[in-house]
C-alpha cells in the first residue's frame, strides 16, 4: 500500500513538475518577446526621427534651392506617416487586446480606400520601375470600420514592401470573386513556412530569427489584421507565391 501511494504521489509530481516547467517555458517566451518588442519598437522610433532631424538641419543651415527643400520636406512627409501608423498600430492593438475599442461600421467605398493607401506607400525610389502594382476593381462598397480596415490594407502593404527586396513588383489585387469582396496582396519576398503560416498572426510573432533578421517591425501588424478581420466576419489566407514570396488574400463574406 505504503508503496501504491508513493508510486502516485510521484506520478502527480512529475505531472505538476512537467506543467511548471512548461509554464515557466511560456513566460520566458513571452517576457523574450516582449522584449524583442521594445528593442524593435525603438528602432522602429528612431530611424525616421533621426531622418526627419537631418532633413530640418539640412534646410535650416544650407541655401538650398527651392526643388531641394521641397524634397527633403517630402522625404520629411512620409517619416511623419510611418510613425503615425506605429503610433495607431500600437494604439489599436491595445484597444483590440482590452476589448475598449467598438468598431463603429459604416458603407464607404473600399476601392478608394485600397488606391489611396497604395499610393501613399508606393516606393519611387527604382527608377522607372513601379513597386507596387494596384490593380482595383472601383466603386467597391464594404460595410465596416474605415479606420480599422485601412490599418488592414497599411499593414499588408506593409508587410509585403518589408520582406521584399529593393524594387521587387509587389501586386495589390481588388475585385470581386463569387459576389464576395476580395483583397490580394503579392510579394516574390523569402516567403513563410507552413509551420510558421499559423503563428504569424499571434501577438509580437515575427518570422525567423531575431538575432539576425534584417527586415524591421514590431509584430503587431498581422495581429491586428487577424482582429479586425474578425470583427467583420472577413478570412485571411495565406499561400505561397511561386517560385517565390507569399500571398495574404481577404475575403469579405
Amino acid at each position: 500500500m505504503i508503496m501504491g501511494e508513493g508510486s502516485v504521489f510521484l506520478f502527480l509530481l512529475c505531472i505538476g513538475g512537467y506543467f511548471l516547467h512548461q509554464s515557466l517555458k511560456r513566460e520566458d517566451k513571452l517576457r523574450e518577446q516582449q522584449q524583442n518588442f521594445l528593442m524593435s519598437i525603438t528602432h522602429e522610433l528612431k530611424s525616421p526621427l533621426a531622418a526627419i532631424k537631418l532633413s530640418i538641419q539640412t534646410i535650416v543651415k544650407r541655401d538650398l534651392d527651392k526643388a531641394r527643400q521641397v524634397s527633403l520636406l517630402n522625404n520629411s512627409l512620409k517619416d511623419i506617416e510611418r510613425l503615425d501608423d506605429l503610433v495607431e498600430n500600437m494604439l489599436l492593438a491595445t484597444k483590440i487586446e482590452n476589448r475598449s475599442y467598438t468598431f463603429p461600421k459604416e458603407e464607404f467605398n473600399f476601392s478608394e480606400l485600397v488606391y489611396k493607401i497604395t499610393d501613399r506607400l508606393q516606393v519611387h525610389s527604382c527608377g522607372n520601375e513601379q513597386l507596387i502594382n494596384a490593380q482595383i476593381q472601383p466603386n467597391l462598397q464594404l460595410m465596416g470600420d474605415k479606420f480599422a480596415l485601412s490599418s488592414v490594407v497599411t499593414n499588408l502593404i506593409e508587410n509585403a514592401v518589408k520582406y521584399s527586396s529593393p524594387c521587387d513588383e509587389i501586386n495589390v489585387l481588388l475585385g470581386q470573386v463569387d459576389g464576395h469582396i476580395q483583397l490580394s496582396v503579392i510579394d516574390k519576398g523569402p516567403g513563410i513556412s507552413d509551420a510558421e503560416k499559423m503563428l504569424i498572426f499571434d501577438k509580437f510573432y515575427r518570422v525567423g530569427n531575431e538575432n539576425v533578421r534584417k527586415a524591421k517591425g514590431t509584430g503587431l501588424g498581422l495581429f491586428i489584421v487577424k482582429e479586425v478581420l474578425q470583427y467583420h466576419d472577413a478570412d485571411i489566407t495565406v499561400k505561397d507565391n511561386l517560385p517565390q514570396g507569399s500571398i495574404f488574400e481577404v475575403t469579405f463574406s
